[in-house]
């Protein structure tokens, strides 16, 4: 039986998640599966992905082919790498703690790229509100001169109401 490891789609239309799954390459793509691997969600920035590592690798290990898709998540958490250190250990090219030391800097490098990256639009988001904000602070000022001048009478009815008034006090 041939095993292929890949995306199963939920969600409503216009708003999917996948599961990640390992299925027999004669199934559909939402059906029959052998065992459940992960989530993928791509609605979130970044793209929100859960997989239970040790399973993935295993299976990767045993040989199930990963679709092109699930290929480049796998790659994205490191399942490959590992498999690929995993294989070096068996041909004795390097020893287990050597690769244990390469895949962990490897990790500790992509952590510090996606917690950058997540910076990164914290920091835009932040600066779109703030511009969103002195924006909105200028248009409530020019909505209040506006309103205070048409609520203010106009200059000849005020030099009118003078003249009336000056024109009273010497009739006095």
């Amino acid at each position: 039986m041939a095993t292929k490891l890949r995306l199963q789609r939920h969600g409503k239309k216009g708003r999917p998640f996948y599961h990640i799954v390992a299925a027999d390459e004669r199934a559909k793509r939402d059906g029959r599966f052998i065992e459940k691997l992960g989530i993928y969600n791509p609605n979130t920035n970044p793209a929100t992905i859960d997989i239970d590592f040790d399973r993935a690798l295993y299976w990767v290990g045993v040989g199930a082919q990963p679709t092109d898709t699930c290929r480049a998540i796998l790659s994205y958490k490191g399942v490959m790498y590992k498999n690929h250190l995993n294989k070096g250990v068996t041909k004795g090219a390097l020893s287990q703690e050597d690769a244990d030391k390469k895949f962990e800097a490897w990790l500790a490098e992509k952590d510090a790229k996606i917690q950058a990256k997540k910076e990164g639009l914290d920091k835009a988001a932040a600066e779109q509100l703030a511009e969103r904000l002195a924006a909105e602070k200028k248009q409530n000022q020019e909505r209040a001169k506006a309103l205070a001048a048409a609520m203010a009478p106009p200059a000849e009815e005020v030099a009118e109401e003078a003249e009336a008034t000056e024109g009273s006090e010497e009739q006095e």
